[in-house]
């Protein structure tokens, strides 16, 4: 029998342009310690991360450390800049090398991918997506950004997907707002994130009811956004998370526009008679971020 506290764990780290979520256990279930802390400078942010993981290793040893990092990131493990966050328009974490920080401190594997790449594996895992190999998970908040598994594996190539930043059509006579992202102004994040729809109607959306017009335009714009992903992916299930998607009136408004804009092209019972289960907030609601993270450690374990 082993001594008991001393079987190991494996750690996550959920890393928002916001904040950070660092947690150890084996699941949903099994979830050991968990902390959060706002997101600042790098050094003093994954300091923090790096001091509660030194903590949790004196009750059990760590296996392996996932992060699920807000981008654009470096996932390529052949890359002389794997792990680190590349051109994020957030000050100072540009460059940041995140991977080598974490293990040099803690000397464990690390895993590391997108937020969004990394809330697709768990919900995966233990959500939404349990058996399937071909979904999409989109958040949508102060960004938007897409992640996935194709086949059973993550979405990569150039570098990984940005679903976030799409060009879809402004209607300028009925829109007139510019967009919020400071590369491409009304892409996909610019319309629809939740800054563009406090800045477009000078209030934050959690303080508009559900009959104010905010809400058809976002679900158009969103819906615009799934019909592109439905069309290239042919993914098996959208999980849409988020703060924005917290208000759940959007559900039904954007499923009914996803199949006006797909007018019936896309032949599948998914969309033509159970779409409410095509189209679904996360199985593992805010958690799915921290609780991929340690499911891309345990994949870290499992591979070796």
């Amino acid at each position: 029998m082993p001594k008991l506290g001393r079987v190991p764990v494996w750690g996550g780290i959920e890393a928002g342009g916001t904040k950070f979520v660092c947690a150890v256990g084996a699941g949903p279930d099994d979830l050991r310690a968990e902390v959060s802390f706002p997101t600042t400078m790098p050094g003093e942010t994954i300091g923090q991360a790096i001091e509660f993981f030194r903590e949790q290793q004196k009750q059990a040893p760590i296996a392996a450390i996932g992060i699920a990092s807000f981008g654009p990131v470096d996932p390529n493990p052949n890359s002389a800049t794997f792990g680190y966050i590349t051109t994020t328009p957030k000050p100072g974490w540009a460059r940041a090398d995140f991977v080598g920080a974490i293990r040099q401190a803690l000397d464990v594997p690390v895993g590391f991918d997108t937020d969004v790449n990394v809330a697709a594996l768990g919900e995966g895992r233990w959500g939404a997506a349990q058996g399937l190999d071909t979904f999409i998970y989109l958040t949508v908040g102060t960004g938007i950004g897409g992640g996935g598994m194709v086949g059973g594996q993550f979405l990569h190539g150039l570098v990984h997907p940005e679903m976030g930043h799409i060009r879809i059509p402004h209607d300028w006579a009925k829109d007139p707002y510019p967009g919020w992202c400071p590369y491409h102004g009304d892409c996909l994040e610019g319309l629809a994130n939740g800054p563009a729809i406090e800045a477009r109607w000078r209030q934050r959306g959690e303080t508009l009811p559900p009959d104010h017009p905010a809400w058809p335009l976002e679900a158009h714009y969103l819906a615009l956004g799934l019909a592109n992903f439905i069309c290239t992916l042919s993914p098996q299930r959208i999980i849409m998370g988020g703060g924005v998607m917290r208000q759940e009136h959007l559900f039904p408004m954007i499923r009914e526009e996803v199949k006006t804009l797909l007018n019936g092209y896309v032949q599948s019972a998914a969309l033509a008679e159970d779409i409410d289960s095509f189209i679904v907030p996360p199985g593992l609601a805010a958690r799915s971020g921290v609780l991929g993270a340690i499911a891309l450690a345990m994949q870290m374990t499992e591979r070796v």
